[in-house]
């Protein structure tokens, strides 16, 4: 049996879509507009989602209720309250950043034919905590688990470049830098200024310095804070794997890091 909307409320239309409940619908709505925008008023939230201010003020009004959103006293906007941060903070710890990346791995796998790794920061190591194998006969090799020097490899580099002066020079002072190959960074300023490197492309890259014949190239992956926490990598024999020449890797594969990122909460900017 339906029920009746009561006499003199403001409905816009409030009836089931596809997808949600439009209110509901509208209620997230006005939280986008107000995590893109700071704060915005009543009638700037009923303009841009075309409904009638009475009913963005009833939205609102839920919105505080809860929490979500809050009141600005001295301009009478609202913006977002810190019952989104309480939600926010329940998330992080749930998400799975092997499980997040997965179906990102396999596609880049293959895409470009190669062996691609996950990778994250323990101890004085890089440790390989996921990996999906490229079509090719040469793509053979089984990193999961291995734990790799951070100095030597492209993912080591990623997670390195992203951490602060004293924690790196601490890492690396227990690491030292073993030589794996004649090709291997050897002294911390060479180190140091590649590191800044990788920070301004964004990426980086190990040329035969962890093993004769491999190439890897590797991007970050970063939570919802912008922390990096791991990173991913792709890697080939060193005779056809060139990821600065072959076209599209470099752009794919950081496309790929901010995939995950936004899967783990960080903004996609």
């Amino acid at each position: 049996m339906a029920v009746d909307e009561p006499q003199g409320t403001e409905t816009d239309g409030d009836d089931a879509v596809p997808g949600g409940v439009q209110s509901v619908d509208r209620a997230l709505a006005i939280l986008e507009i107000l995590g893109r925008d700071g704060s915005s008023g009543v009638g700037e939230v009923a303009e841009e989602l075309d409904i009638h201010k009475s009913t963005a003020s009833r939205l609102l009004s839920s919105l505080l209720a809860r929490g979500m959103v809050q009141q600005n006293t001295n301009r009478g906007k609202y913006e977002l309250g810190f019952g989104i941060l309480k939600l926010a903070s329940s998330i992080p710890g749930r998400l799975s950043l092997v499980g997040e990346a997965r179906p990102v791995l396999e596609g880049l796998a293959e895409e470009y034919k190669e062996t691609v790794n996950l990778a994250v920061l323990r101890e004085e190591y890089a440790v390989n905590v996921d990996q999906a194998m490229g079509p090719s006969t040469l793509a053979t090799y089984d990193w999961l688990g291995s734990l790799t020097p951070l100095h030597a490899t492209s993912s080591g580099k990623v997670l390195l470049a992203a951490l602060g002066a004293d924690e790196r020079g601490r890492i690396l002072k227990a690491a030292k830098l073993p030589q794996r190959t004649a090709k291997t960074i050897r002294t911390r300023t060479a180190l140091e200024k590649e590191l800044l490197q990788v920070v301004k492309d964004g990426f980086a890259q190990a040329r035969e310095e962890f093993e004769m014949g491999i190439n890897s190239v590797a991007v970050p992956v970063r939570n919802h804070l912008g922390a990096v926490v791991g990173a991913i990598s792709i890697s080939g024999p060193a005779f056809r794997f060139d990821p600065e020449k072959q076209p599209g890797l470099l752009e794919g594969l950081k496309r790929a890091g901010l995939e995950i990122s936004a899967s783990l909460g960080y903004p996609d900017r």
